[in-house]
């Protein structure tokens, strides 16, 4: 397995704990762009999906006091999110 990274796990501590887990380090120095097309931008998953979750105001600011009322909104959430999701795929 491959593990993508930027610059910052260039260093000699980072390369160790990088291949004791069993990755082949593959990182890429800062001003290198790929070949022959440029660079595309995304974001990462979990920066998407906190994203998605910001737009709940009762989940950004936390209003609940309990355990497990917040844990029923964050289900809620979670569950409006994957409908939004799966609605155009299904009508």
């Amino acid at each position: 397995m491959y593990l993508l990274a930027d610059r910052g796990y260039s260093g000699r501590p980072a390369l160790n704990a990088v291949t004791e887990r069993g990755y082949h380090p593959r990182i890429r120095q800062q001003g290198t762009a790929r070949r022959g097309r440029p660079p595309k931008h995304r974001r990462w998953v979990v920066e998407a999906t906190h994203s998605w979750f910001n737009r709940f105001r009762k989940l950004l600011v936390r209003f609940e006091q309990l355990h497990d009322s917040y844990l029923a909104l964050v289900h809620l959430a979670a569950a409006i999110i994957a409908f939004r999701k799966a609605a155009p795929i299904y009508g």
